[in-house]
């Protein structure tokens, strides 16, 4: 399930326009101004998501997906090299002889 932003154009109107795309035979930037979409950006959407045919859903796509994991990965491997830092540190500390 794709996270909420606060973005001018619902999930439903991005599924739409993507179906239009794919079904219409227009190019983008015909259906971008029917739309009243700003150049690009219906490509950007196209890279972005896909419809889940089963479910009839609008989900990040399978690169989206991918760099959102990397992001988060990214992120969890910076917090431990942090907290080893720090019990380097405090070992260092408590094997001082008084």
């Amino acid at each position: 399930m794709m996270r909420k932003k606060n973005s001018p154009y619902s999930e439903e109107f991005r599924k739409e326009a993507l179906h239009l795309l794919a079904t219409s035979g227009k190019s983008k930037t015909e259906i971008e101004k029917d739309l009243g979409l700003t150049h690009g950006l219906l490509r950007k959407w196209e890279l972005r998501y896909q419809v889940n045919n089963e479910t009839d859903e609008l989900e990040r796509s399978e690169i989206e997906a991918l760099k959102a994991e990397n992001r988060r990965l990214k992120r969890e491997l910076e917090i431990v090299r942090q907290e080893r830092e720090i019990l380097k540190k405090t070992v260092t500390i408590f094997s001082r002889n008084p």
